[in-house]
């Protein structure tokens, strides 16, 4: 389709070059034999003077009619070769403009894409586990009560999941098509970072799972609700691959120009050919687990929006550490 497209571009790129071209060699033709015929009649005018005892200068009559038309063949010849060459550039330049305009609208439609048949895979694993199980319990004529109490249980497990994908394909497009209209303001981070901890503490204490925070506030300008998606992601993730008896850290630090927000965690680590991978959509280490691999790159979406910068450090069972660096207002 791209490359019907970009032929198509360059011929309407040809064509007005071509036709301004033309019309510029047509225009300089006109001109030049307007002033060659002006100089011929001037000349014939002469002649005609010397007929009758005027003696016009002799380097003024040299010039004969031949003369004339070989200086205009020798200019339509000029004029259609540059016009050649002129078309041999232009198509080889606007094929290569095309597809430098066509680029980018190529990539983005091959990312909708990838994303519709990424969705749609994710989607189609708990819609068919739900449709599955209402299915076998219809079919089982023996249906008591506490069976069906039990089906309705998974169903519900399955809805949850839906839910959440659902939620998180919306963060991500909201971060993506809409984050250059994010409202913007100036906050102080540890308003963000009390508010977060209070439900994660909650969940490490249930996990067994020890959590500290050390922080120097300041200010950033920033959209608020994101960054407070962005510390969410990490220390849910955090918390995640964490197990019993393990730790997990929040530090945010002013160094120069930008705040540093650090999370580390005693988790199982990540390999390191696993590490370029990470922040791409649905992208899941552990292909086991429940989740959808939306998180990393919904956070990585919120850094680049907040003109900020992302570095992980991991190792396997030892843990892994993200760093984020905000600019500060």
């Amino acid at each position: 389709m791209f490359h019907t497209a970009r032929l198509k571009l360059t011929a309407w790129y040809l064509l007005i070059i071509m036709a301004i071209s033309l019309l510029f060699s047509v225009f300089i033709y006109r001109i030049f034999t307007l002033e060659l015929q002006r100089r011929l009649e001037d000349i014939e005018s002469r002649l005609e003077l010397r007929k009758f005892g005027f003696f016009p200068p002799l380097g003024q009559t040299r010039i004969f009619i031949h003369d004339i038309e070989e200086a205009r063949k020798r200019l339509l010849f000029i004029l259609i070769y540059t016009n050649g060459a002129i078309f041999l550039f232009s198509s080889l330049a606007g094929y290569f403009l095309a597809g430098k305009t066509l680029g980018p609208i190529e990539e983005v439609l091959e990312n909708q894409k990838r994303f519709i048949a990424d969705a749609g895979h994710e989607l189609k694993t708990p819609l068919t586990s739900l449709q599955t199980s209402i299915e076998v319990s219809l079919r089982d004529k023996r249906l008591n009560l506490e069976n069906a109490r039990k089906t309705l249980s998974e169903s519900l497990e399955d809805v949850e999941k839906l839910k959440s994908l659902t939620k998180s394909l919306l963060s991500l497009v909201k971060y993506q098509h809409n984050g250059s209209n994010l409202s913007k303001e100036e906050f102080t981070l540890g308003e963000i970072v009390e508010k977060v901890s209070k439900g994660i503490k909650l969940i490490a204490k249930r996990k067994k799972i020890r959590f500290d925070i050390k922080f120097e506030d300041a200010k950033v300008n920033a959209n608020r609700e994101s960054i407070e998606k962005l510390i969410s992601i990490f220390l849910d993730n955090a918390l995640k691959y964490t197990p019993a008896n393990g730790s997990v850290s929040l530090s945010l630090k002013k160094k120069m120009h930008f705040l540093e927000i650090k999370v580390s965690d005693t988790g199982t680590g990540i390999a390191k050919k696993y590490l370029p991978h990470i922040f791409k959509r649905f992208y899941r280490v552990d292909t086991s687990r429940s989740k959808f691999g939306l998180g990393l790159s919904i956070a990585r979406k919120i850094i680049e929006l907040n003109k900020g910068t992302i570095s992980v450090k991991s190792e396997i069972n030892k843990g892994s550490t993200f760093t984020v660096r905000l600019p500060v207002s």
